[in-house]
């Protein structure tokens, strides 16, 4: 037993390794089978049919066993008729392989026999030719006459006949060059020489035809309203040889031998000679036929040509061109990419103002616009919006800087030939001219703001981009102009000073001046694009601001000049013994400013009250001032009383004056004149320090040395007061409230006299010589000794923001 057990164990383990999938196959039956019994009798009443499910499954191992040996026998009835098939197919190859050996050596031993064959295939080749010649030969002899009849034909306008009678040329031509290629001994370039030369009008005719054909297309547009049939022909001709050439390229003789003069491309020439066309009729202009008004007219036949030979194309055109012409398409990218590269040809010579915005114009509104591309016979078919810009955004901006630089440059001389005429007004003999409010005036500020406000306006009708560009180049430039304006009042006031009586009416100018300014200042909002549909006006830039406050402090400083140099004589005699009894100089100091005054009622209000303040602090500057210059001492308290009694009814004097000329007393600054009087009236030197203490709080600029003039003035003061007074000074500085109006901080201390070298009288000239000489070299700049001078406070309120507000 243990013996006969080995070998099976030995077998079996032989045939696992021989058939592992056998093995693993086992295993899952068994596994199936051990999970299915184990279902069916998991309870012990199911062990009752036990023998029935044995009976079943053998019955079923016994089908399986039996169909698996019919299987298996069928199998192996086919391997054996196949083993039987394959030994007789082996020794049929041998049998044919013994045969092919034979005929093997059989064609070895004829191969001198074939070489004799070879005068023979030659012969037969030669028969081929000949045959194909004899079967052409009808053909061939009519080619000559064919030829003259198509060039007759062509002659006569019959496109279609001469053409047919081509292209029956060319498939002879071509028939006869393939039975060449394929039989001729010869070589292929001297067969087909030979088939050319005999062929050689049949190029000259397909030329004349093309020639005529670009004729036509280029007259398509007339053609297609007066002959329409001449161009459909065309058009039939060129589609004809479209399909020819495509044949010949894709079909299956493309790859045989080269047809000559193919592809001919007759479409894409169609197109290139309308192009060419359109751009010889209209975008071939002289450049002196695009040169000032003729760029005008250009622009306007360009506008109704291209407009007219549109709808044309659109009309007629299109029923003569197949569909996939896309012929109106086609056409109109022609003439925008013609009218573009015409453009900016144009574009880029030197041109005037007047012809860049006509151009800009043209491109930016008309070309678009119902009279043009969008005209109602055009849409929907024409879109040139889905085409490329006419002129590129890069070069409308180039333009406009260069539209704006010519402008510039046009405004700069016009405002300088204006400013001469100007200038010279203002040495006319006559007065200038006054509104209906009796104010002086001139026409600059109208010419001016009329000229500026056109060329925004018209740089409007171009682009919002470019009126904002000249908008801006008009503030620089009436800036510069305000600039000039005021060298130029420089000039006229060194002119003046030179003779006085040049010019004429010299303040009577500088008003006007004035008014101009303010109208100007007034107006300038206006020209602000869009100010029309604002709440409020624009804002004035800041540095065109600047420029008219320092005119008007130009023409103001001029006028305040000559109300000085009349009040110069008169100040000089005060303080004086001759001055203290009466009433003379003042009264000739009231009669000046009241000229003065009604001459400045003829300039508007602002600068009226403006200029009444300032003279009201010039007098009250150079009174006080010349109480300053130690021209006189009181010698008794008589005296003092006199100079007292007259301090009071002077400014009293000038007080009531400047209130009846408009000036409020609120505003007035000769109440300084008041408070020195009080000094000077002062009896006991005693109380000077607490005088000059009130004196101190209400006027915080006075100084010492003002403080010793005046104590010198009165001449009743010792050493030990002044020491007092000045200590005192010394030991309550005061500082400057905010708004405070400077009084004696603009006005000069005569230096300490000398002991020897020059006469009191001599020094005293000398200094009030070199401050005129200061005060009347000034221009804007502020310095401490024109402060001093003249009390025209640069740093004060503007009227003109009042009058602009």
């Amino acid at each position: 037993m243990g013996t006969s057990a080995e070998p099976e164990e030995d077998s079996s383990s032989r045939r696992d390794e021989e058939w592992p999938e056998a093995e693993k196959a086992e295993k899952l039956a068994r596994g199936a089978a051990l999970k299915w019994a184990s279902a069916v009798f998991y309870r012990p009443d199911k062990l009752e049919g036990l023998g029935h499910y044995r009976s079943r499954e053998a019955q079923r191992n016994s089908s399986i066993q039996s169909r698996l040996k019919s299987t298996v026998q069928s199998h192996l009835e086919g391997v054996s008729s196949g083993l039987e098939q394959l030994r007789s197919a082996a020794g049929d190859m041998r049998t044919v392989r013994r045969d092919l050996c034979a005929v093997r050596w059989h064609l070895l031993g004829s191969a001198e026999g074939f070489q004799r064959l070879a005068p023979l295939r030659a012969v037969v080749t030669e028969h081929a030719q000949m045959a194909a010649v004899v079967r052409a030969l009808p053909q061939l002899s009519s080619v000559h006459e064919l030829l003259a009849q198509s060039l007759h034909l062509l002659q006569g306008q019959q496109l279609l006949e001469a053409h047919a009678g081509l292209m029956a040329l060319e498939r002879l031509r071509d028939d006869i060059s393939s039975q060449l290629h394929c039989s001729s001994s010869l070589p292929n370039d001297q067969a087909l020489g030979v088939v050319e030369s005999f062929f050689g009008g049949l190029q000259e005719l397909s030329d004349a035809l093309a020639q005529q054909l670009w004729r036509v297309v280029g007259g398509s547009v007339r053609l297609v309203q007066e002959d329409p049939a001449l161009f459909v022909s065309a058009v039939r001709i060129i589609e004809r040889e479209e399909s020819v050439d495509d044949a010949l390229l894709l079909g299956p003789r493309a790859h045989r031998f080269p047809a000559p003069g193919r592809p001919k491309a007759w479409r894409q020439r169609f197109y290139q000679v309308m192009q060419e066309t359109i751009a010889a009729a209209h975008f071939k202009a002289a450049h002196g036929d695009v040169k000032g008004p003729g760029l005008g007219r250009h622009l306007a036949a360009l506008q109704s040509d291209i407009l007219a030979e549109l709808r044309v194309v659109k009309d007629l055109m299109v029923q003569c061109c197949p569909p996939h012409y896309d012929i109106l398409s086609i056409c109109t990218r022609m003439y925008h990419q013609g009218l573009s590269d015409h453009l900016q040809d144009i574009l880029s010579r030197d041109l005037d103002k007047q012809e860049i915005f006509m151009l800009l114009s043209w491109v930016l509104h008309v070309y678009h616009s119902p009279e043009m591309m969008g005209h109602p016979d055009l849409l929907p078919e024409v879109d040139v919006s889905t085409l490329e810009p006419l002129v590129s955004p890069e070069v409308v901006e180039q333009m406009e800087r260069k539209y704006v630089a010519k402008v510039k440059a046009s405004v700069t001389e016009w405002m300088r030939r204006t400013l001469e005429v100007e200038f010279k007004e203002w040495f006319r003999e006559e007065e200038p001219e006054m509104d209906h409010l009796g104010f002086f005036q001139s026409a600059l500020p109208v010419i001016v703001m009329q000229m500026l406000d056109e060329n925004i306006r018209v740089a409007s009708q171009v682009t919002g981009s470019l009126q904002q560009k000249i908008y801006a180049m008009a503030m620089d430039e009436l800036e510069a102009f305000l600039i000039r304006l005021r060298e130029a009042l420089g000039e006229c006031g060194k002119e003046h000073q030179k003779d006085r009586a040049r010019p004429k009416h010299y303040i009577s100018y500088l008003l006007a001046v004035l008014n101009n300014n303010m109208a100007l200042s007034s107006s300038i909002s206006t020209l602000h694009p869009g100010s029309a549909s604002l709440a409020k006006p624009a804002e004035i830039p800041s540095s065109l601001k600047t420029a008219l406050d320092r005119t008007q402090k130009k023409a103001c400083r001029l006028l305040l000049e000559e109300l000085l140099l009349d009040l110069q004589p008169l100040s000089v005699q005060l303080p004086s013994r001759k001055w203290l009894p009466g009433a003379q100089l003042v009264n000739s100091m009231c009669e000046v400013i009241d000229k003065y005054m009604r001459d400045f009622s003829h300039v508007r209000k602002p600068i009226f009250t403006f200029l009444l303040a300032e003279s009201e602090h010039l007098v009250m500057n150079h009174y006080v001032r010349a109480l300053m210059e130690k021209k006189m001492v009181c010698r008794s308290a008589e005296e003092r009383s006199q100079l007292s009694t007259r301090l009071h009814q002077d400014a009293c004097q000038l007080r009531e004056l400047f209130h009846n000329l408009g000036l409020a007393e609120s505003e007035q600054t000769l109440e300084v004149i008041f408070a020195l009087q009080e000094l000077i009236r002062l009896q006991d030197p005693a109380l000077l320090s607490l005088e000059v203490l009130g004196f101190m709080t209400k006027y915080p600029d006075i100084s010492d040395e003002h403080v010793s003039i005046l104590l010198d003035l009165r001449g009743d003061v010792s050493k030990e007061v002044r020491n007092v007074v000045l200590e005192m000074m010394a030991q309550n500085p005061q500082s400057l409230p905010e708004n405070y109006q400077p009084i004696f901080s603009n006005i000069l201390v005569p230096a300490p006299e000398l002991p020897f070298c020059l006469r009191k009288e001599s020094m005293e000239g000398q200094i009030m010589e070199a401050s005129d000489n200061n005060y009347l070299a000034t221009e804007d700049v502020q310095i401490p000794q024109v402060k001093a001078l003249m009390p025209f406070n640069m740093n004060c309120q503007h009227p003109m923001s009042e009058y602009t507000q």
